[in-house]
This record gives structure tokens, C-alpha cells and sequence, in this order.
């Protein structure tokens, strides 16, 4: 039998933006965090406490490395002196749009070399039912040290195996962390109760679920039901701009209906670390059993046209204008995947500035949040700085559109000085009355 740990010191591994945010907090609690990150940048700046992730509020990180409780690291053999390890690595897309383990396996790997008994391990990143149980846990058995599953109750785990969904909303400042009910789903019941004591300190609520597998599959349900509810009110969006009937008056006639419907809202298209990239998981996952998922697919469908659709619109408010989309001078304004956000992974916007520049525009963006773009898996425009919008800046474009609505932006002074505004958010629904070079997409 292990020997029972106390749960006094975590280590979590990837510091981005579900992984530090996680550190920051259990070292407030009280316990001592060691951030484990490839990135020496990162730890560079942490060590010398300097948040990089502009939206999560740390003012007290510099306190919290004084005080010895939250260190940065990227000697993965400080493994050894966690009571509880926390993998918040990435899970995306390969090229054929399937489920990419690779930091998943590697850092299982890698906690398997310096595992030792009794410890906690909890898997954060997002992936298809059956992961934690099919893919890490024999990883991780390589050590010799077994966890058995829940069907063999007689033996003893030597260390603790849990999957627990990270449910962070970057922005939202409605629902900190530690307001967020969490999820915990054990390979055994003995996982699952360490797992509950230690989001205990953090947390107000802890749910425990039956299984790994039913918190994995929750976790996609929950985005699951975002993306394909967003494709639908794209897709109403496309129809009611055919028949001239304004989508955003609709969903806020119907929403005031105060049962069975909530409202959600179009755009230029998905992006964040979760919606445009979760339902893939279980599409590939169920392939397995012989089941296509249709709903997931056609969601999938609409949501990737719209970039497609928003450029079209761009090259049509042109032609309206007598000028080509070639050689056009176009602004795009915001490249994070949401607003007041610096977020820019799986972006609508990055596709937009891609199809825009394959049509011949020539392309530059704003974006308070982000001033300068960087090398990303499927994009490159680390050419690009953010311009800024004093002056007669918005003059000297030919048309300025709207990706994300940050609330920076002044939608008075945009309407009036540009020539022409492509708007995907309804951001100027207050200023536009009256006005005949705002589209809206």
C-alpha cells in the first residue's frame, strides 16, 4: 500500500494558460507549487516574477516566489518531490484534423522516469474518452509501479491516476477558477478521493463522477454543445442575411423567453484552445465503435466556412464600392479569439488574414492585446506589429473589419473615420444608424 502523502506540494506541468493560472492558486491555498515548462523563457520570467499571460490577475506572483511557494523549473527530475503531479499540456489537431497526443504521451513519459509511490497524478488536458486509462496509465505502469482500474477493487494502488477537465474561461471575470465546479473522474475510487482532497483547497465545489471516462466524455459534451449551437446560429445568420432579417434583433427577441432557449451568438468563426478543436476527439474516438457523428461533423463544417464566408463579404462590399479585393489595403481588427483576451490560438482571425492575402489584399491588423504576431503551428505572420489607430490611420485602409470586439476600441470613431467597416460581431449595433459604409457579416 502507498505510503500516504499529505498533499502539501504540487507539481504542475505546462504553464500556459489553464496550467498557471491552476499554480497561482494552489500556491495561494497555502501549498508549494513547482511549475514544471519546456519554455525557458517562461521560466525565466516567472523565477523573476513576471507574468506573462496578461488576462489572469497575479499581482501577488512576485509574494508568492519570495515566499517560497510557487518556484518555476524546467529540471523535470523535481518530480520526485511532488505529492500531486498536474498535466496541463496541450492536446490539438494533426493536419488530418485527429486527436495529436505527442505532448500528452511525452510528458507521461516523462513523469514515469521520476514516479514514485503514493504520488497523485491528475491528467487536465482535454482528450477522448478513454485516454487517461488506455494511454497514460500504461505509460506511467512502465515505472513498475501499478494503478489498478476499478474492476479489479482488490489490489492496492501504489500511485493515483484521475482525469480531471481544466473548465477555465480566459476573460471571464464572472467565474474565477476557484468558482468553477470541477470535475474529478478516478481510474480506481481511491483516485478519485485524493484527487477531491486536493481540489478541495482550491475550489469551493468538487464533484466526483463514477469513472475517468465519464469526466472525459462531460468535458467534450460541455463543448460539444457550444460548437454545434454555434453553428446553428451561423447558419441562421447566413439565412436571415438572405432574406433581410437582422439575427441579432432575432436572438434577442427570442431570448427573452426565460426558459428553453439560450441565446449564443454568430461570428467569423471559432477559435481558444477547446470549442474548434474537442469535438474532433470524439468524432475520431467513435469511429472506433462504428458511429458517426453527424451532429459534430455538420457543426464542424459551418464553423470552419466562416472565415471563408466573412472574406467573401469583404470582396462584396468592395465590388459595391468599384474597388477589387486585389491590391486593397484591408485593417483587421483583433486577432485574439475573443475579446480583452491576448489569446490567439485557432483565431478565426489568422485564417481571415490567410484568405485575404491569398485573394491579393494587403493586410494589417490592430489588436491592443497582441502586438505582434508570432510563428504558430499552421500560420506564420511574425512579419506583422500591431498599427495604431491615431491619427488618420483608418483613412489609409480601404476597408476595416471587424474580427473581435475588445472593448478598447472606440466603434464611434472607427465608424467615422473609416472608409469602410466589415463588422462580424455587431460591435457598432449603437453607431451604425444612419451610416452607409458599415457591413454587417
Amino acid at each position: 500500500m502507498p505510503s500516504r502523502r499529505e498533499l502539501k506540494t504540487v507539481g504542475v506541468l505546462g504553464l500556459g494558460y489553464v496550467g498557471l493560472p491552476l499554480a497561482l492558486e494552489f500556491a495561494r491555498a497555502g501549498l508549494a507549487v513547482q511549475g514544471f515548462d519546456t519554455d525557458p523563457a517562461k521560466i525565466e520570467a516567472l523565477t523573476a516574477g513576471r507574468n506573462y499571460l496578461t488576462h489572469v490577475a497575479a499581482d501577488d506572483l512576485p509574494e508568492l516566489v519570495r515566499a517560497g511557494r510557487f518556484a518555476a523549473t524546467g529540471d523535470f527530475s523535481h518530480l520526485r518531490a511532488a505529492d500531486a503531479i498536474i498535466v496541463c499540456v496541450p492536446t490539438p489537431l494533426d493536419e488530418h484534423r485527429e486527436p495529436d497526443l505527442r505532448f500528452v504521451r511525452a510528458t507521461a513519459e516523462t513523469i514515469a522516469q521520476h514516479l514514485q509511490r503514493g504520488q497523485l497524478v491528475v491528467v487536465e488536458s482535454t482528450s477522448f474518452p478513454g485516454t487517461t486509462e488506455e494511454v497514460v496509465l500504461p505509460l506511467l505502469e512502465a515505472s513498475g509501479l501499478h494503478c489498478p482500474r476499478a474492476d479489479n477493487p482488490g489490489a492496492e494502488p501504489d500511485f493515483y491516476l484521475v482525469f480531471s477537465p481544466e473548465r477555465i474561461d480566459p476573460g471571464n471575470t464572472r467565474f474565477p477558477l476557484k468558482l468553477i465546479p470541477k470535475l474529478v473522474g478516478g481510474v480506481n475510487p481511491a483516485s478519485a478521493e485524493r484527487a477531491r482532497e486536493l481540489y478541495a483547497r482550491v475550489f469551493e465545489r468538487v464533484l466526483v463522477v463514477s469513472s475517468a471516462k465519464v469526466a472525459e466524455m462531460a468535458k467534450l459534451l460541455e463543448n460539444i454543445y457550444r460548437a454545434v449551437n454555434i453553428a446553428l446560429v451561423n447558419e441562421m445568420k447566413l439565412l436571415c442575411q438572405r432574406m433581410g432579417v437582422d439575427i441579432w434583433e432575432v436572438i434577442e427577441a427570442a431570448a427573452t423567453k426565460p426558459f428553453g432557449f439560450t441565446p449564443f451568438y454568430p461570428g467569423p468563426g471559432l477559435g481558444g484552445h477547446c470549442i474548434p478543436v474537442d469535438p474532433f476527439y470524439l468524432t475520431w474516438k467513435a469511429r472506433e465503435y462504428d458511429f458517426p457523428t453527424r451532429f459534430i461533423e455538420l457543426a464542424g463544417e459551418i464553423n470552419t466556412a466562416m472565415p471563408y464566408y466573412v472574406v467573401d463579404a469583404v470582396a462584396a462590399a468592395l465590388n459595391q464600392r468599384q474597388k477589387a479585393l486585389r491590391g486593397a489595403k484591408v485593417l483587421v481588427l483583433g486577432v485574439a479569439y475573443k475579446k480583452d483576451v491576448d489569446d490567439m490560438r485557432e483565431s478565426p482571425a489568422l485564417k481571415i488574414l490567410e484568405l485575404l492575402e491569398q485573394r491579393g489584399a494587403v493586410v494589417a491588423y490592430n489588436d491592443p492585446h497582441v502586438p505582434a504576431l508570432y510563428p504558430m503551428r499552421h500560420y506564420d505572420f511574425s512579419r506583422l506589429r500591431s498599427v495604431p489607430l491615431d491619427g488618420d490611420i483608418l483613412s489609409q485602409y480601404d476597408c476595416v473589419v471587424i474580427v473581435t470586439d475588445h472593448s478598447a476600441y472606440n466603434w464611434r470613431d472607427i465608424v467615422e473615420r473609416a472608409a469602410l467597416v466589415v463588422d462580424t460581431r455587431n460591435a457598432t449595433r449603437d453607431v451604425r444608424r444612419g451610416r452607409t459604409n458599415v457591413v454587417l457579416c
